[in-house]
């Protein structure tokens, strides 16, 4: 293997976090922002890209960190080392509830496609890069543009799902639509495109956007019930409005209903 072969288990069920554990000199690349704990004798470091094969040297290096500014993501990503002798744990958190997806890509061919914020953490010699799509209908409707990521080599990976995750196997001509909003990721041979919602009333008044996403078997395909976008969105429409007060939870009274239920706060 390329890639360092590490042990992990998963703990919680809505806020979840993943503990790797390390053998002595393996280690794991993480995204920065998502490390939560680590034992003593893990050492940590910062490094351009995701230091796998195919970023190593000076000009790999530029070119793999310049494509995480493509997927809108940092610069730099974080490795962790066990430097010492026996095993040490370092564990890495979910940045919102959901599921956190194990993924072994010597079982999909050693490579899978995700969005762009999906990525938590993988062994050490998996190489994070940039799939470009070649549809222009994906491209501009898609939700996630022309640039997801790639995940490739023989090692584990580890990817975040909002809210609750389904996991549907394609056969050979399968078809799904799902939101495009909903997609986490799907496996290299699966097929994805764009399609029109169709209908006027659909397209005016349906709520659900104007494309699906059209995804074709074979292949595996993981679906998320809560993208962030969405929790964001809704968490904006309920926020308080500069000068003004909240919705009153939902109650036709508004500001009124917290006077009888007892929020008498100005």
């Amino acid at each position: 293997m390329t890639a360092h072969e590490i042990d992990y288990r998963i703990y919680g069920e809505e806020m979840q976090y993943v503990e790797i554990v390390l053998d002595p000199q393996e280690g794991v690349i993480a995204e920065a922002g998502s490390f939560m704990m680590m034992d003593d004798g893990i050492k940590m470091e910062t490094i351009f890209g995701d230091g796998s094969q195919k970023d190593s040297g000076f000009l790999g290096k530029i070119l793999g960190a310049g494509k995480r500014i493509l997927t809108g993501e940092s610069l730099f990503m974080t490795a962790f080392y066990n430097t010492l002798s026996g095993k040490r744990n370092v564990s890495f958190a979910s940045p919102y509830p959901g599921k956190i997806i194990p993924i072994d890509l010597t079982h999909y061919g050693g490579k899978f496609i995700c969005q762009k914020d999906a990525f938590l953490c993988a062994a050490k010699g998996v190489s994070i890069g940039v799939e470009f799509s070649k549809r222009l209908g994906r491209g501009l409707f898609g939700g996630e543009g022309f640039i997801m990521q790639k995940l490739e080599g023989d090692g584990m990976a580890f990817v975040h799902a909002g809210g609750t995750m389904a996991k549907k196997i394609l056969h050979a001509g399968e078809t799904l639509r799902v939101d495009t909003g909903c997609i986490v990721g799907f496996t290299q041979d699966v097929d994805y495109d764009i399609e029109f919602v169709g209908g006027i009333k659909n397209t005016i008044f349906g709520g659900e956007g104007l494309f699906f996403a059209k995804l074709q078997g074979p292949g595996t395909v993981y679906i998320q019930s809560l993208p962030f976008s969405r929790l964001a969105g809704r968490v904006l429409a309920s926020a308080p409005r500069v000068g003004g007060k909240d919705k009153g939870e939902g109650s036709i009274l508004g500001g009124l209903g917290n006077l009888l239920d007892g929020d008498n706060r100005f």
